[in-house]
């Protein structure tokens, strides 16, 4: 499971009996692991992989290179790859997230994608998602769900479809709003001292680097975690961050710009002054 990872997938994992493997790739590697690193991982008991391109919680997106590499790494060892494309849509500075079985037509059979309407269509309240895969796993998979939700409303339904035969001019629009705000809080966190923020190239989320700040005096205070830093943003400026903790290894926080300019620069500006105080 390459970190930093969305929180609910290790406990996914463990529902279904399985035990994550966490691979780490820090912010020097804008969070993207290599085939060395997952090979390094893998033992005879490596079932899956999972693969989220748009990342969550980093922003970060694999290439079209580095996705085949691992498309072919996982063929030669006969591991299952779940592919997260929930962020397919939203790309930035020309990059693209291409499907792993398009790139390695090989792992068709050994693939299974999970998407939905939730990030591309701002529907997130719909609840509505697809899973494509071998027709068995699919049927496995709805037997499943049947006994847990039973169905996706009706409504739901039928305003995914309305979403999905429509064109998608209303998220290219969208998406030049999130490019705007990306570049502006990215250079307003990279203004901070001991704050590192890579420039993401997906979904709508950033995630920097704070460990020059952690050990640091602030306002009578030391965080040593990001989770404490976090807690110490919230309770002085009332700015809400994610602390790394909550994606893989402490030291980093996640912030989304899916919200308005000014909301940005008054929420990164209260941010600033506080870690400006750090000694």
């Amino acid at each position: 499971m390459p970190a930093p990872y969305w929180t609910t997938y290790p406990e996914c994992i463990a529902l279904a009996g399985g035990k994550s493997v966490e691979v780490f790739a820090d912010e020097t590697q804008n969070y993207l692991v290599t085939v060395e690193q997952l090979e390094a991982a893998r033992t005879p008991k490596t079932k899956a992989i999972l693969f989220c391109s748009p990342s969550n919680p980093t922003g970060s997106v694999y290439s079209p290179e580095q996705v085949k590499a691992i498309g072919e790494w996982a063929l030669a060892h006969g591991i299952w790859v779940i592919s997260d494309e929930i962020y397919e849509h939203l790309l930035y500075d020309g990059a693209t997230a291409p499907s792993l079985p398009v790139l390695v037509p090989g792992m068709a059979d050994k693939t299974i994608i999970v998407n939905g309407v939730a990030k591309t269509y701002a529907m997130t309240g719909w609840r509505v998602g697809w899973m494509i895969g071998p027709k068995d796993v699919i049927k496995a998979a709805t037997n499943l769900q049947s006994h847990l939700t039973s169905n996706v409303s009706n409504i739901s339904q039928r305003a995914a479809i309305a979403a999905l035969e429509g064109d998608l001019s209303a998220v290219h629009e969208m998406g030049v709003a999130f490019d705007r705000r990306r570049k502006l809080m990215v250079k307003m966190l990279n203004e901070i001292p001991g704050v590192s923020c890579p420039t993401p190239t997906g979904a709508f989320y950033v995630y920097p680097s704070v460990k020059g700040i952690l050990g640091k005096d602030i306002r009578g205070k030391r965080p040593q975690t990001s989770a404490e830093l976090a807690t110490l943003i919230l309770e002085e400026v009332e700015v809400a961050a994610v602390p790394g903790e909550a994606f893989g290894p402490s030291g980093y926080l996640r912030f989304s710009y899916a919200t308005s300019d000014e909301d940005i620069v008054e929420g990164i500006t209260r941010v600033a002054k506080l870690l400006g105080e750090a000694k």
